[in-house]
């Protein structure tokens, strides 16, 4: 059958093992120093991989390949022990954990004011597209700079949500391909999108709401503006 499916080209690819980690079918393996795609009926065509490349070395391509086989997924994970991700190396740093609430932590470092985040990691370009946060989520989109400019962010805005940040001018990258796909993959229930005034933070606000519209589903969306000097617009 023909159908969507990763290409990565070889000579491109710096061995960081980041796409590796963020394939959670486990498709995409080290071999060598590179990465490669291990085998076709692993890929389901998500893309997950993508944003997390840092050299854009991985890219969509429609070509004869194997169906996508969630049965081999399964088994192969049953058999190399792999919870959600690939055990197939890559960055630890951009594997995806749920973190507990700090009163249900035995041992913690007290702190003059508790985090409110609830899982890792929380870059657009590294988070899966499904993970087990997202079900039930509320689901905050966040410039990356909001959370400095306003000084409690944490119990305003992120206290009881799963939290994607990111910048468009810095990341250079349409979010919202992934964006949808974490929306109609996921049973989000709502959607709060926390931006700055400044202009470029238009392009999150435009990646939101194109991948809300193009997931097709129906969910409350409210979108908030922090002034640069931390002010609610």
């Amino acid at each position: 059958m023909v159908r969507r499916i990763i290409q990565i080209d070889r000579e491109k690819c710096n061995g960081c093992g980041l796409c590796a980690a963020a394939c959670h079918e486990g498709a995409i393996g080290m071999v060598n120093g590179k990465a490669e795609l291990l085998r076709d009926d692993y890929c389901d065509g998500l893309g997950d991989c993508l944003p997390t490349c840092p050299t854009g070395a991985i890219a969509f391509v429609e070509r004869e390949a194997a169906a996508y086989d969630e049965e081999a997924v399964a088994l192969n994970r049953k058999k190399t022990g792999a919870k959600g991700h690939a055990a197939f190396g890559g960055c630890p740093g951009s594997r995806a954990s749920v973190i507990e609430p700090a009163a249900d932590r035995e041992e913690r470092t007290e702190a003059p004011v508790q985090s409110q985040l609830r899982q890792w990691p929380v870059q657009i370009k590294l988070v899966p597209v499904k993970a087990p946060y997202f079900d039930q989520a509320d689901l905050l989109i966040a410039a990356d700079c909001s959370a400095y400019a306003y000084g409690d962010f944490h119990q305003k805005f992120l206290k009881g949500k799963i939290v994607l940040v990111g910048c468009p001018k810095l990341d250079q990258v349409d979010y919202s391909e992934k964006l949808t796909e974490i929306i109609r993959n996921n049973r989000i229930q709502s959607i709060t999108l926390v931006r700055m005034e400044v202009p470029c933070c238009g392009g999150l606000e435009h990646a939101a709401l194109k991948a809300l519209k193009e997931s097709g589903k129906e969910i409350p969306c409210e979108v908030i503006t922090i002034s640069v000097d931390g002010n609610i617009l």
